[in-house]
């Protein structure tokens, strides 16, 4: 045995220095040249690589791979890539070497490499490979090993403190956290484009991933904790420390200088120089550590970390108890707890666990169960569950775990969707069941579920790998960011909407003649070398687009309402406000990569179009400003015309129209302006384009004024509307640019403004008549109601409509509804006996509650047939002037009181009950407001004893005192309108509803007793009095321009004289017009009945 040691100690060597001296590739060809060898490495993604090495050099079939979760073991294998941790004792090999031995005195693993280094040896060599630290514990723990120092190849230098944007390309940024990793990781790839991110807990698929994103160039940062610092081969100018502390366990430490040398050695490979230093919130290096770092000068190890490897398994507690054994040799130390003793005495705890437990093979097989690793990292508790539930199924009577348990169990990690912590907490459960499925006698089918596993295990960490690349990242900026490093000149293209491509990944977009840098590659400092990226096809593009606006029609060009120039949909200049509103300034909206030959043939065309757009849309408004042929105070009309876009309100120079002779009106009616009742304006200027060129033009110069951004317009109505709601909070001048009126609730356009005064005019003027039909809405006395073709000229509501018209100066009136009569050619007919007989009947309500019940009771009575030739004189003496016969004149005012008096005074009882049983109904009556004070007055002269109003007022005192008529005549007494009949004609027309007629070409009037009186002069008291109260209607302002209306309300109907008595008993006297109006209808029915056969 002596000896055996003695030669073993002999082939021992030690090959220390610094990282980035070659130890591993050295290792390598040593074992290359023996027949066999075995290589122990700290990491299973470096024992993968070392493989892949081998490989390529000797063939597949010569190497085996032995990790804790991978298993590739060829027949005839001479080389073994091997963990550490998973190196088999039963291989004897020619040459065997374990790398990064100073990690024997790592507080978890420590032991594992302390055992290796004690014990493993090949026959012919055995390397130990590692820091300068282990030198003094190998010469103690192996007497007479052989040392060979590596110096490093390159320098390593302190850079000092920088911040976290201003570090270097090819730099790792190192953190000691995943959080603080990934917070890095997001900072670096909004300020340089991206970073890769390598964790511990990353699957090493996923980490090769990584790091390649790396080493290719895509990115130019690595954000990673301490596993950079073993077993990774990168090409690292710069490592960065943003912290010095971190958890090791147990508790938060600062890190040892040794420990930052291994770190820091990253940087620099081969024969490059390094540098390293702090970043972020880590203080920087002191002078000591600085010197320590750059000359690799360290304190030694002192204690190694150890663990008995001669264990008891006899029984349960000799296995724990031979794990608390104390080592016996300088250097060593009791290792503390690992995760597989924290599961054995865990587990050893349960009852059911100890009853299996007995047996030496069942100590064994126990003990190899606890040394599951603990990659999910959940608890302890959870860990030393998992390691019972397996031990309990392999101390089964199958002593297999069952294959439909561990399907559920894979079942759970195989899935890809989820965050970066889901995909990494999966990897971590599928690594553990990778582990039991390479137990060869643990599974009935193994090979299989080592497939399945590895399978499961690569899928998820491609999608980890994705998700990290999308998160961490850009990919557009660090593939420009390679290609700037790789080439002189990156390729650029622009497609046909004006999207830029560099290295084919977008950039930004030319709108018009500017270059628009897409936002995400405008952030951080790669902005400016993608501007100039794309420069190199914007200079053509623009060029080619300049020609292309200076030879443009004029449809191809289009000025928006805010106030730019559209070409082919995209804003190529604006204009702005000058001292001539119609001659806005141009404004192009350019670059500086637009030239001045360009700039110059584009400004000439647009201002051509523009001026041409302003001449054709705006021509009335041009032409009147530069009209030689309007002069005066038409002038002045034009001049501010234009000032204002074409429209004046009419009370705003009410005092200059009213100056304004014919001829003055007609040289502006000339140019298409027109003089409505409340606005002044062109009509033509209300089509839809020509107003959206007046509402920009306008907005240039007005827009701020009324609190308003021109780029922020409200948006004006439709093409087409004559109404609209108008928004409260836009201004009124807003909508007047754009040509509606706003009134009250509705906005007016003006021409449909005009239709509806046009619309109310004549029914405010008209009055009433015995030989004309009132027109539809006409009241007669200064009055109108709403019409549906009102609401339809406006497409309103009536309480729309009520909101127009009180805010165009009308008030409303309500008053009862007055009965018409039942057909038109019985009205015109029946006019003087229906009056007659309302005369007489003092009892009745009003005038045509009178009427109305009068008119059945005559109807009831069977009239004497009239000979035709009378109905025929009747007929053409209708329209006679007012020059008639004065007896026959007295005969039918006297025929037709009487006929009042042969209505029985039951039926004029049944009649004024009927009515007053009827409901009183409203009509809304609309007036002018202005002439309400007028109406006042007028009642006021009429109450005035002097008789100065005409013949109205002093026969409505006679009909008040001649059985009460007061009422019927005040409701009917006129308002007086705009343009309407005069207060003469008002009178005129109350007298002769009110018993006027009595007065007619000397009839019948009643005295102060009420008697009748028979006039001895008709025919020159009816003369006279009309001329008085015409002479008095002129001087009184009257209706001059209804004159021949006046004169046709003079004219009397014919009248049939008699001088039989008075008929009684309720017959019809033959004589009477009841009579002759019976005869007349009949001989309308009987004309109907021959026209329709």
């Amino acid at each position: 045995m002596a000896s055996d040691l003695e030669t073993r100690i002999r082939h021992v060597t030690a090959v220390l220095g610094p990282t980035n001296t070659g130890k591993t590739h050295l290792a390598i060809e040593r074992m290359l040249g023996h027949d066999s060898g075995m290589i122990g490495l700290p990491l299973r993604l470096l024992a993968r690589e070392v493989y892949d090495k081998i490989v390529a050099r000797v063939g597949a079939d010569k190497v085996a791979l032995i990790t804790g979760e991978e298993k590739i073991k060829p027949e005839r294998a001479r080389y073994w890539v091997c963990t550490v941790e998973a190196m088999p004792r039963d291989v004897d090999v020619d040459f065997l070497a374990i790398d990064e031995i100073q990690l024997a005195a790592d507080l978890d693993r420590g032991h594992v490499f302390t055992d290796r280094l004690l014990h493993a040896r090949g026959r012919s060599e055995t390397l130990l490979l590692g820091a300068q630290t282990m030198r003094q514990a190998i010469a103690d723990l192996i007497p007479g090993a052989n040392f060979i120092s590596r110096p490093r190849l390159s320098q390593l230098s302190y850079s000092g403190q920088k911040k976290l944007t201003r570090l270097p390309q090819r730099s790792a940024i190192v953190a000691f956290s995943a959080a603080e990793v990934y917070s890095i990781a997001e900072l670096v790839r909004r300020q340089r484009g991206g970073a890769a991110v390598v964790l511990g807990a990353l699957s090493p698929r996923t980490r090769n991933a990584q790091v390649a994103l790396y080493q290719s160039g895509d990115v130019d940062y690595l954000v990673a904790t301490d596993a950079i610092g073993m077993g990774l081969n990168l090409d690292v100018d710069h490592v960065a420390f943003s912290a010095t502390r971190k958890f090791d366990g147990q508790t938060h430490r600062n890190l040892t200088p040794a420990e930052l040398s291994q770190i820091a050695g990253r940087a620099g490979r081969h024969m490059n120089d390094g540098t390293f230093g702090v970043t972020g919130t880590a203080d920087p290096f002191d002078s000591d550590t600085i010197e320590r770092l750059e000359t690799h000068n360290f304190d030694g190890v002192r204690m190694l970390q150890w663990r008995n490897r001669d264990l008891d398994f006899r029984t349960l507690e000799g296995l724990k108890h031979s794990l608390r054994a104390t080592p016996g040799l300088t250097r060593l130390t009791r290792a503390r707890a690992a995760d597989d003793v924290i599961a054995l005495e865990t587990v050893s705890a349960d009852r059911e666990i100890s009853r299996l437990a007995i047996a030496p093979a069942a100590v064994v097989k126990l003990w190899e169960v606890c040394q599951i690793p603990d990659y999910r990292k959940i608890s302890g508790q959870s860990h030393a569950e998992l390691v019972a539930s397996i031990y309990t199924y392999l101390m089964g009577s199958e002593e297999r775990i069952p294959e439909d348990w561990f399907s559920k169990q894979v079942a759970l990690a195989d899935r890809t969707d989820g965050d970066i912590d889901t995909l990494a907490n999966r990897i971590a459960h599928i690594r553990t069941w990778t582990f039991v499925s390479n137990r060869s006698t643990w599974l009935k089918d193994p090979e299989h579920w080592q497939g399945k596993t590895r399978e499961i295990e690569d899928r998820l960490s491609d999608a980890l790998h994705e998700q990290l690349t999308q998160r961490f990242v850009d990919l557009r900026t660090s593939a420009l960011m390679k290609g700037m490093r790789d080439k002189d000149e990156l390729t650029a293209e622009i497609a046909a909407d004006g999207a830029i491509h560099v290295e084919n990944h977008f950039v930004g977009r030319l709108q018009g003649f500017r270059f628009q840098l897409d936002p995400e590659a405008a952030e951080g400092v790669n902005g400016k070398a993608m501007r100039n990226a794309a420069a190199q096809v914007l200079g053509r593009e623009l060029g080619m687009r300049a020609r292309r606006v200076a030879a443009a029609q004029a449809d191809a060009l289009q000025l928006a309402r805010h106030g730019r120039i559209l070409w082919r949909g995209e804003e190529i200049a604006q204009i702005e406000a000058a001292d001539d509103a119609l001659k806005p300034r141009i404004t192009l909206l350019v670059d500086e990569h637009f030239s001045a030959p360009d700039r110059e043939k584009v400004q000439a065309r647009l201002e051509s179009w523009l001026s041409q757009t302003i001449a054709e849309k705006l021509k009335p408004l041009v032409d009147i400003g530069n009209a030689d042929d309007i002069s005066g105070l038409a002038r002045g009309i034009a001049f501010r015309l234009r000032e204002n876009f074409g429209v004046l309100r009419r009370e705003d120079v009410s005092d200059e129209v009213k100056t304004l002779d014919q001829n003055a009106r007609a040289q502006l009616r000339k140019y298409g302006v027109r003089f409505g009742a409340f606005n002044i304006y062109f009509p033509v200027l209300l089509k839809p384009a020509a107003a959206e060129l007046i509402l920009a033009l306008w907005a240039l110069k007005n827009a701020s004024a009324h609190g308003l951004a021109i780029e922020t317009l409200p948006e004006p109505p439709r093409a087409g509307l004559t109404s609209f709601n108008p928004d409260p909070a836009v201004p009124e001048p807003f909508y007047r640019a754009f040509g509606y009126h706003v009134c009250g609730p509705r906005a007016v356009r003006f021409d449909m403004l005009e239709r509806l005064a046009d619309h109310i005019r004549p029914l405010l003027a008209w009055r009433s008549s015995e030989e004309t039909m009132p027109p539809k809405g006409a009241t007669g006395d200064g009055g109108f109601t709403v019409t549906p073709e009102m609401m339809s000229l406006l497409g309103c509501s009536p309480d729309e409509l009520a909101g127009v018209l009180k805010a165009l100066g009308f008030r409303l009136e309500r008053r009862p509804v007055k009965a018409q009569p039942q057909a038109a050619a019985e009205a015109s007919t029946t006019a003087a006996p229906a009056e007659a007989a309302t005369a007489e009947g003092s009892e009745a309500p009003s005038d045509a509650a009178a009427v109305e019940a009068v008119a059945p009771a005559s109807e009831a009575e069977t009239p004497s047939p009239v000979p035709t030739e009378a109905v025929d004189e009747a007929s053409v003496q209708e329209g006679a002037p007012a020059s008639s016969d004065a007896d026959a004149s007295e005969a039918a005012t006297s025929t037709t009181a009487e006929a009042g008096d042969a209505v029985t005074a039951g039926s004029v009882a049944a009649a004024s009950a009927e009515a007053s049983a009827e409901e009183e109904k409203f009509e809304e009556v609309w007036r002018p407001r202005r002439h309400q004070r007028n109406d006042r007055r007028e009642q006021g002269r009429q109450r005035r004893p002097d008789n100065r109003r005409g013949r109205g007022a002093p026969q409505a005192a006679a009909s008040t005192a001649a059985g009460g008529e007061a009422s019927a005549a005040a409701a009917a007494a006129p308002a007086g309108a705009e343009g309407g009949a005069g207060r003469g004609e008002a009178g005129e027309r109350q007298q002769r509803r009110d018993g006027g007629r009595d007065n007619r070409r000397g009839g019948q009037q009643r005295n102060a007793g009420g008697k009748r009186e028979h006039g001895g002069g008709g025919r020159d008291q009816q003369r006279d009095g009309g001329n008085r109260g015409n002479a008095q209607q002129n001087r009184r302002g009257g209706d001059r321009n209804r004159r021949d209306d006046r004169n046709k309300d003079d004219r009397r109907k014919p009248a049939v004289h008699t001088a039989a008595a008075p008929r009684r008993g309720g017959a019809i006297d033959p004589d009477s017009p009841f009579a002759a109006l019976g005869a007349l209808r009949e001989e309308l029915a009987k004309r109907g009945k021959e026209t329709s056969t």
